[in-house]
């Protein structure tokens, strides 16, 4: 099957990020091809992620767009990529850390689902939460570096109500342990549960809390994970869902049928038992009391 020549993950990262340039170049999908001396339909291919790509044709096309050297550098290292054969791949040796694959893909989906066991996922989280992660997670960072990466984290939440591309429909199924596991002091937990609850209020976001009495579960063997749907756009076939989860030395980006469906029915069983919107609510009130009165 030629469409396993490579994950379509990074051949569509690619593709984004070389049309994000060509539109803030100003230069037509003609104007390009005529250019490159290639045609038309090659560019379009490239762009849309549909094969894997040669570093030469990404060099010549950076170059045509006026990408800086580390950009240029960064996406030649992603069209290696797109020739990977495996079943999976960790991005994390070839790709630069700073040229996050995850951050496209989310602000491309129309539907993101998080089950998290530990944290609240980055895209709900108040900015003293986010603070107190990095200070756990990054204890050798500046505090100008942790502070740019708190910011780059918050400002990824606009996507939730940007309107255009529509704000993507975003699914939380989220441990009580999370609401329950102090991050710095209370003043900032109590901040984040009020948070979730104004994010939750939200007509595009849901927030479900899987209660500790519910037990071990399926979820709990396989760890978190993130679902990703794609809007349909102009395509003839649809872009496949992808799995991401993360791991100590890289991230998994899943997007075979069978991989997806697997996960899938993980996500069905959690939805099974976790507590309705209306009751997650009122756990999360409940904990924000006894969180202030510490």
């Amino acid at each position: 099957m030629a469409d396993d020549m490579g994950s379509t993950v990074p051949r569509r990262q690619l593709g984004r990020a070389l049309r994000d340039l060509r539109t803030e170049a100003g230069i037509t999908l003609d104007a390009a091809a005529e250019a490159l001396e290639c045609s038309r339909q090659k560019v379009w291919r490239i762009e849309s992620g549909l094969g894997s790509v040669r570093g030469v044709d990404v060099r010549a096309m950076c170059e045509l767009f006026g990408a800086a050297g580390e950009l240029t550098r960064a996406l030649m290292s992603l069209a290696g990529e797109t020739k990977a054969k495996g079943w999976w791949h960790a991005y994390g040796d070839a790709v630069p850390e700073w040229f996050e694959l995850y951050v496209g893909l989310e602000s491309a989906a129309s539907r993101i689902r998080f089950f998290k066991n530990s944290l609240v996922p980055g895209i709900l989280q108040s900015r003293d939460y986010a603070r107190g992660i990095y200070r756990i997670d990054q204890p050798d960072m500046s505090e100008d570096d942790r502070e740019r990466a708190v910011e780059l984290r918050l400002q990824r939440q606009s996507l939730l109500t940007r309107r255009l591309p529509k704000a993507p429909q975003v699914q939380v199924v989220l441990c009580e342990s999370a609401l329950l596991r102090p991050v710095s002091d209370s003043a900032t937990m109590a901040g984040q549960l009020r948070h979730l609850l104004t994010t939750t209020s939200m007509p595009n976001v849901s927030i479900r809390i899987l209660p500790l009495a519910a037990g071990p579960h399926h979820g709990a063997v396989g760890g978190e994970f993130v679902l990703l749907g794609f809007p349909p756009g102009n395509r003839s076939t649809p872009e496949p869902d992808v799995v991401y989860s993360e791991s100590w030395t890289g991230s998994l980006y899943l997007d075979r049928p069978a991989e997806v469906a697997a996960y899938e029915k993980v996500w069905s069983g959690l939805l099974s038992l976790a507590l309705d919107e209306g009751q997650s609510k009122q756990l999360i009130n409940k904990i924000t009391g006894e969180v202030h009165h510490d």
